[in-house]
């Protein structure tokens, strides 16, 4: 794929100085995170951790470049994302940033195929170099069988690897996974648990979990707690 770039020497793949974000509700300000600085480098699996309402989904959203710092600097892959643009921010997260979600996402009239193709449409790359990565991704998941199937005839767990593999389609430098485990049972979380280390081991994607649970994170080589709206252990 192109129009990647790597960190700038010396600095982590993603760097957060003192970022704060506040909302107001019914005219009163709420702050969600207070003060958040913390470095991750390329290659690492993290997990972040909090209890319900500490800050950790609004921290990933704007890991992900679906929120932006009320104040405060967010610096991913060596470039200010403060200053983008709202179309230069789309660009950034199309080819930075591969997506997992707890509720899957998946368009349910389009095939297992074309689910994976879907964020590389909106990159420069051909069509047919897209759909021969897509059908090498769902074979890496174990899914070449199923490439014609829509999401109403996978189960819960093919679902995810689905989403696992239409994380992969632009070969971003960072996977970003909110509870991806939790509509899953336990032996299947773990398989998907599995694939997300594999793909940090051995393509040497930043992987970064958020989760509520202790066996999720176990699998992360670093957790990071997150407790009213600061990084309590990272």
């Amino acid at each position: 794929m192109t129009g990647q770039a790597s960190p700038g020497e010396g600095e982590p793949l993603i760097r957060l100085t003192d970022v704060t974000r506040s909302y107001v509700m019914g005219g009163v300000a709420n702050t969600v995170l207070s003060g958040v600085t913390l470095d991750i480098a390329a290659g690492e699996f993290a997990a972040i951790m909090g209890p319900s309402g500490s800050g950790k989904s609004t921290l990933l959203h704007i890991l992900g470049l679906l929120d932006r710092p009320t104040s405060g600097s967010y610096r991913l892959r060596g470039q200010e994302t403060g200053t983008l643009s709202d179309d230069a921010l789309s660009h950034l997260r199309n080819q930075a940033i591969g997506f997992v979600f707890q509720s899957f996402y998946l368009i349910p009239y389009a095939t297992a195929l074309d689910n994976v193709l879907l964020p590389g449409l909106y990159s420069d790359a051909p069509r047919a170099a897209l759909v021969r990565r897509a059908g090498e991704l769902l074979d890496k998941v174990g899914l070449s069988a199923q490439a014609r199937h829509k999401p109403s005839q996978l189960s819960g767990g093919q679902q995810q690897r689905v989403a696992l593999a239409r994380s992969l389609i632009n070969d971003p430098d960072l996977i970003l996974a909110d509870e991806p485990t939790g509509q899953l049972d336990s032996g299947t979380s773990r398989e998907i648990m599995e694939l997300l280390a594999a793909i940090n081991r051995d393509a040497g994607k930043t992987v970064i979990v958020v989760t509520h649970d202790p066996d999720t994170a176990a699998y992360a080589r670093r957790q990071i707690l997150v407790t009213d709206g600061r990084v309590a252990r990272s």
